[in-house]
């Protein structure tokens, strides 16, 4: 039996206001305080996004998702059933339930019927991945809490944004509990080998399902096309072509706005939704299933091995991460709000952060892409602006901004500042660099206050004596992480032993950091 896995990606982006700063002299003018909650009515356009997301609603989401209520009801009885799956964004969530809650309440009556999965997902749709393992996996975390909290279900699937893939970020999913990653299937990743089998991550246990791009673009971007030799696409035809395909599973992932709103319900597209449930399942082999049920009931028939450095996503020819980070202007942008990502988080107030996540997520620097041929036309479709120039200019005119806001915040705050002091890569030169007693190189490097502490944990205690007895750590805490309290206390122990000394640095250093992130302002 062949498996056929149905998988709708649902998502909406909070898109940034062109008109902030008159929003803001207005603020200003009228006497307003401007906390970070403010600035996210502020960076972000609220007309222009409930304008978008009720005009995708009335178009997609709400026929969509009744034509496949309909259908799953339709097969209920059937031997074999009508299966579907869908991982919806958490911003997508948050704005259909301020602006469309039919359509929230049209998902939790697919998820009633025990026959759809849904998977988990970055909650902003970010590129979080690209940040650093914590801010993925906190995103991740956010996003299940979402999915139980408002539909009542726990994923065990997962995708990474824009099915962006590397072995370390399988392997992170596979500690987080998921059993099963989905993502491209990229032919230079799987050489002679086809997508449609069930695979394992290298390095780690968790099974990954690869989308077989060509037989989903056939309906997510030529379905309509009337150059195309195969136009028209009919539900039969198509079921033809998946019944002929060699493998143990077909996972066929789209966009869900496909339907009626890339291609509107006069080309056809909802009656395609509507017939293909029933022609697939006339064919003895085949049958519908959801990515956790093909990777507990498939055999693993080989691993899968993508190095950080040829992350892979389903983004554009390229399939790798340059549709958000291909040219400078998402490079710099990118970089820049990386920069921010301790100070956000170091503030009390989680709105700081709240604000940061949303600058985030992966449509910004979409926008901001230059590429021609295809690829461009696809990034120019999706884009409010006029050009990727415009693009940039506005992102940044709102990230210089918030920086500024940022800092400010923190100036103020002594705690948060020192809980960025901590945290933040010190600036190049000024690392740590531990040496043995006869001033040879550890080779052991700290580039942080956190990575200096974990450092010490991990050294032979006589490398800790050494810097101890010179006053090194001491001088480093003042005069490069800034934290002048445990410089003081650093240069009033005294020790006799190695051992002795070792101990006494990690008990104060342990001390100072709780006293540093356990506390608020």
């Amino acid at each position: 039996m062949k498996d056929v896995v149905l998988l709708f990606e649902v998502h909406q982006p909070l898109r940034i206001s062109k008109y902030f700063r008159s929003k803001l002299r207005e603020l200003v003018a009228r006497g307003e305080k401007i906390a970070p909650e403010t600035l996210e009515r502020l960076y972000f356009d609220e007309e222009l996004n409930r304008r978008i997301l009720e005009r995708v609603s009335k178009r997609c989401y709400l026929p969509a998702n009744s034509v496949l209520l309909q259908q799953l009801e339709h097969f209920k009885s059937y031997g074999k059933k009508f299966k579907v799956s869908f991982s919806l964004s958490g911003v997508f969530v948050e704005q259909a339930r301020r602006w469309a809650p039919e359509v929230v309440e049209s998902f939790r009556a697919l998820a009633s019927t025990g026959l759809v999965e849904f998977l988990d997902q970055t909650y902003y749709h970010s590129l979080a991945c690209f940040v650093s393992e914590e801010e993925l996996e906190e995103q991740v975390r956010e996003h299940r809490a979402m999915m139980r909290d408002v539909f009542g279900v726990e994923p065990t699937a997962v995708e990474n944004t824009e099915f962006i893939y590397n072995n370390r970020v399988a392997c992170l999913f596979d500690r987080m509990g998921f059993r099963v990653v989905v993502t491209e299937g990229v032919e230079r990743v799987l050489g002679w080998r086809s997508p449609n089998y069930l695979y394992k991550a290298r390095g780690c246990g968790i099974r990954v399902l690869m989308r077989n791009y060509r037989l989903s673009d056939d309906i997510g971007f030529r379905f309509a096309s009337r150059g195309w030799s195969e136009y028209p696409l009919t539900a039969d035809k198509y079921s033809a072509w998946l019944a002929a395909a060699p493998g143990d599973v077909i996972v066929v992932a789209v966009d869900y706005e496909t339907f009626g709103e890339h291609f509107p319900a006069e080309t056809g597209i909802f009656e395609f939704l509507r017939w293909l449930p029933g022609e697939v399942l006339k064919w003895e082999h085949l049958r519908f299933s959801t990515p956790s049920e093909v990777a507990e009931a498939k055999p693993v028939r080989d691993e899968i091995d993508v190095p950080e450095g040829q992350t892979i996503s389903w983004a554009d020819i390229e399939k790798d991460s340059s549709a958000w980070l291909g040219n400078d202007m998402q490079r710099d942008s990118f970089q820049r709000l990386r920069e921010l990502w301790h100070a956000a988080r170091a503030l009390p107030n989680r709105g700081w952060a709240r604000v940061w996540k949303l600058l985030s997520t992966s449509d910004h620097f979409y926008y901001m892409s230059t590429k021609g041929g295809g690829s461009g036309e696809v990034h120019a479709y999706f884009s409010h602006y006029p050009s990727a120039v415009a693009a940039y200019a506005n992102y940044l005119d709102v990230l210089a901004d918030f920086e500024t806001r940022v800092f400010e915040a923190l100036a103020a705050c002594d705690k948060a500042r020192l809980r960025y002091a901590w945290a933040r890569s010190v600036p190049p030169g000024q690392e740590f660099v531990f040496y043995w007693g006869d001033g040879s190189p550890t080779g052991s490097v700290a580039r942080s206050a956190l990575e200096l502490q974990r450092a010490v944990a991990e050294l032979p205690a006589r490398a800790a004596h050494y810097h101890l007895q010179r006053g090194d750590f001491a001088s480093w805490f003042e005069f490069v992480v800034g934290d002048s309290e445990l410089a003081r206390r650093l240069r009033g122990l005294r020790t006799e032993s190695e051992d002795e000394s070792k101990g006494v640095l990690l008990k104060l250093l342990e001390e100072r950091r709780r006293e540093i992130f356990g506390e608020a302002c």
